[in-house]
């Protein structure tokens, strides 16, 4: 595990040439993403679409496709996309770089670096080794401290590859290698199970948090903006926590069952914790700032109703007292790279989305929807599309760029078969997290899990459809269960 005080980041070093192979896969990617620019623009915009709205969505279609097959990083190739809107006319450069100044963008890099504050003070170990210390006599029980060391932290850190991969991975890998479980053939011993378990579980707590990760405040914007609903923090987690809660005890157990470790009571793992917290010491100054302020802005967002604090003015502060305390340095800030990159694709990405929305284009495709579906029943329709919607992910290597491309679409439709808005809302907004269950590119810890080696592709696999269904059937009944009783529909 890297030492609290290490340095978070490491001298720029010249990159090495690509290999000719790699260049020419590149060049057949942007041949791809341009292609279906060009496909889109000669088939010319339809009665009622504008020609500069019809450019608008070649651009928002290809920008989509890049995400997916990756010939660059996802923040340059927004940064690109945003040139191309401007230099095309399509939108003015006041236009095209409008994203930038949207709250929600600030608040999710906010909520990044206040996650690089947790990393930095050494909370999170402290909250993990806390859990095992109470939890981990037993490798079911060490399971679930790591699932619920995850999941405080998902209340407020919306990064679960700093959370599940940055926190929690270096913890259940140290743990597996204490009991001599390494990738090979001592995997099954511990570490597999731990591996799988905890990346499950980390589905599950994305999707009971507006906080679980950093697609769910677009998820929340495009509810409000195409479906009427606004999805509060509050509304989020009351939505939900009951089938949240009962998916996280249920999904840790049956992989115990059918994917068992081969060491079942682990001692020393609890030993492991209190030497660890041992050599942590009491809480340090930093530590107890960083509580303080993880409870203060939790605690804030959850009583916006009450006291009418934006979201995105409750995060600043937090941020601003982390950094007047010196918990964060404005180093910290600036060398934060993740959080920049989130902040450039964001901006440009949700924009596009939302403006691609006033040309016409998502109106006409309801009312081309609203005639497939004429004569289904809303349920019947509802059921259908999610389950199209959950298992599409199989093509998508990110949450973001399934949210972005599916999610008001399937809205406007199942609006358009007449389900209850609020229904349709929250059915698409978890389902868009717990659909990352099924691959091991599904959402940014899975390559990070899956890497680590104890888990071979077809493992991975089966169990994530395997647990698809378990979480689908929870969420699917006692989810909607608890929505009636809430009288959400």
């Amino acid at each position: 595990m890297r030492p609290d005080n290490a340095p978070l980041t490491s001298a720029p070093q010249i990159p090495a040439e690509a290999p000719a192979g790699e260049s020419r896969r590149l060049l057949w990617r942007w041949a791809l993403v341009v292609g279906i620019a060009i496909a889109i623009l000669a088939a010319g915009p339809p009665a009622g679409i504008t020609p500069q709205g019809w450019r608008l969505l070649a651009i928002f279609v290809a920008t989509i496709a890049a995400s997916i097959v990756r010939p660059a990083p996802m923040g340059a190739v927004v940064f690109i996309a945003v040139c191309v809107l401007a230099f095309t006319g399509t939108m003015t450069p006041a236009d095209a770089l409008a994203g930038y100044a949207d709250p929600i963008v600030w608040l999710v890099l906010c909520a990044f670096m206040i996650s690089r504050a947790v990393t930095k003070t050494g909370l999170g170990r402290r909250i993990a080794f806390g859990f095992i210390k109470l939890l981990g006599n037993r490798s079911l029980g060490l399971a679930y401290a790591l699932v619920a060391t995850d999941t405080v932290l998902a209340s407020i850190v919306p990064s679960n590859a700093a959370r599940a991969g940055g926190i929690v991975f270096p913890v259940a890998r140290s743990v597996a290698e204490a009991y001599d479980s390494t990738p090979g053939k001592t995997r099954r011993r511990l570490g597999a199970f731990l591996m799988k378990a905890v990346y499950q579980a980390d589905v599950v707590a994305c999707a009971m948090f507006l906080t679980g990760q950093a697609s769910n405040v677009i998820i929340a914007k495009f509810a409000l903006s195409a479906g009427g609903i606004e999805l509060t923090y509050a509304t989020w987690f009351i939505g939900g926590v009951v089938p949240g809660i009962l998916s996280l005890l249920l999904v840790v157990y049956l992989i115990y069952r059918i994917y068992p470790p081969e060491i079942t009571h682990t001692p020393r793992a609890t030993q492991l914790a209190r030497e660890e917290l041992a050599r942590m010491g009491p809480m340090s100054r930093p530590e107890r700032i960083m509580l303080a302020v993880f409870v203060l802005v939790a605690g804030l967002w959850i009583t916006t109703a009450w006291h009418h604090l934006p979201y995105t003015v409750v995060a600043l502060f937090g941020v601003s007292a982390l950094l007047l305390t010196n918990v964060l340095s404005w180093d910290d800030v600036l060398s934060d790279r993740s959080a920049w990159d989130t902040f450039i694709w964001y901006g440009g990405l949700v924009h596009m989305a939302e403006a691609l929305g006033d040309t016409g284009v998502t109106r006409q495709f309801a009312e081309f929807s609203a005639g497939i579906t004429a004569g289904w029943g809303w349920e019947i329709a509802l059921v259908v599309l999610l389950l199209i919607y959950f298992y599409a992910h199989y093509g998508f290597a990110s949450i973001t760029a399934h949210v972005t491309a599916m999610y008001i679409p399937f809205l406007v439709v199942m609006l358009a078969a007449g389900a209850p808005p609020f229904l349709a809302v929250l059915g698409l907004a978890y389902a868009s997290n717990l659909q990352a269950s099924l691959t091991h590119y599904g959402t940014t810890p899975a390559p990070i899990y899956f890497g680590s080696g104890y888990v071979t592709q077809r493992e991975w696999w089966t169990i994530g459809f395997l647990m698809s269904l378990v979480t689908l059937s929870i969420w699917g009944t006692v989810g909607l269960a608890w929505w009636k009783l809430l009288g959400w529909w």
